[in-house]
């Protein structure tokens, strides 16, 4: 089955990447459980030596990653820390690179306690404001890290205006696009040189599978990529692998429903008399609401917050969902909720955490593709 020439995205997202199996016509791509491959006389194989290498279920994601978000290669890695950990690897010590200051905490711990080691510096900034990105540049600054929207508290990053200042130093532009998906976020096409994915979120959807995705364009990174993969091994299994693929099937069908109710939760919240404070790039509240129409131009996904009055008050609500499910991750098909003070951003220190505006008393959720009616009376409820 050949893509046509100019196949929109979710016909890309369904059959990019994928052939039918040779020997059986299996629509589906296989999943090649091997560790090593039978070659037919002493250097003499079918493309494949060794798993950790090379694997065709892997491949097949890889493609697929790639076409899914414009790229010219992609590389499937264990986690999605992995993935942002092979795309610090082109870094050497004495480098700086700017990082957005509302990053995941999981990105700041790796950055703040490992990588300092090895001599790399690292300045937090409002990557919001263009200005603080070039105020941060020094002639040690290598890269550009930006997640766009950020998580928990949202707030957004102009690709196309960091990518403009990062390119005129001669630095390279990372795009975090795990909150947004490439079916609402096209970093690459707005300048972007990498962009880095938590596969286990939207491009999965199910909850059933931890991998990260590095999408690359440029010839010197995409060698140096596929190197790193080999040499630190930290791969996508092909299980895995092939969930992803999975996933990737229905990515344009589900984020349409996931933005439908993203959407309505926001609304429904924002006229809650409890509730002192919604944050939602969809909503005209939200002070960036301009850029959310002109960046992600197909809607602002399933990712919200909201603030109680107190963490008490959070506390009870959080202990009250009966079909919101309390539990750190998002992007799958089920709403999640989360205390990301105390969950997903444990590791930044409170300090950070108050200057970034993620208060004691914010809630996150990740709205699923439940009847939305079900999710109001949940929320209804727990609110009571």
């Amino acid at each position: 089955m050949k893509l046509p020439k100019h196949a929109r995205f979710a016909t890309v997202c369904l059959h990019a990447g994928q052939e039918p199996d040779p020997t059986t016509g299996a629509i589906i791509t296989p999943i090649y459980q091997t560790s090593t491959y039978v070659q037919d006389a002493l250097g003499q194989h079918k493309g494949y030596e060794y798993a950790r290498t090379q694997n065709p279920t892997r491949s097949a994601l890889e493609a697929n990653l790639a076409a899914i978000e414009g790229g010219r290669a992609a590389f499937a890695f264990a986690s999605g820390m992995s993935a942002i950990h092979a795309i610090v690897t082109q870094l050497s010590s004495g480098d700086h690179v700017i990082v957005t200051d509302n990053t995941y905490g999981g990105t700041f711990r790796l950055f703040d306690k490992v990588m300092t080691k090895l001599g790399l510096q690292f300045s937090y900034v409002d990557t919001s404001d263009p200005s603080a990105v070039e105020a941060a540049m020094t002639p040690a600054t290598k890269m550009v890290f930006i997640e766009t929207p950020t998580n928990p508290v949202l707030r957004l990053s102009d690709i196309a205006a960091c990518a403009e200042i990062a390119h005129k130093h001669g630095v390279f532009l990372v795009v975090d696009n795990t909150f947004a998906s490439p079916c609402l976020q096209r970093p690459l096409e707005l300048g972007a040189d990498l962009v880095v994915h938590s596969t286990t979120k939207y491009l999965n959807g199910h909850s059933d599978s931890i991998g990260g995705a590095v999408i690359a364009i440029q010839d010197d990174q995409i060698e140096w990529l596929r190197f790193i993969q080999n040499s630190a091994g930290a791969i996508l299994s092909p299980m895995d692998s092939s969930l992803v693929l999975r996933g990737t099937k229905t990515l344009a069908l589900r984020m349409v429903q996931h933005t439908a109710n993203g959407v309505a939760l926001a609304e429904f919240l924002s006229e809650h008399p409890k509730v002192t404070k919604v944050i939602y790039p969809g909503l005209p509240s939200h002070p960036q609401y301009e850029l959310a129409k002109r960046q992600m131009p197909n809607g602002c996904g399933g990712m919200l917050s909201f603030e109680m009055a107190s963490l008490e008050d959070a506390r009870q609500v959080l202990n009250r969902f009966k079909l919101m499910a309390l539990a750190e991750s998002l992007g799958g098909v089920e709403t999640l909720v989360c205390h990301p003070a105390s969950m997903t951003h444990a590791s930044v220190p409170p300090e950070r955490r108050a200057a970034i505006g993620l208060s004691d008393s914010l809630i996150r959720i990740s709205a699923g593709i439940e009847d939305i009616e079900d999710l109001r009376d949940d929320l209804r409820q727990a609110l009571a």
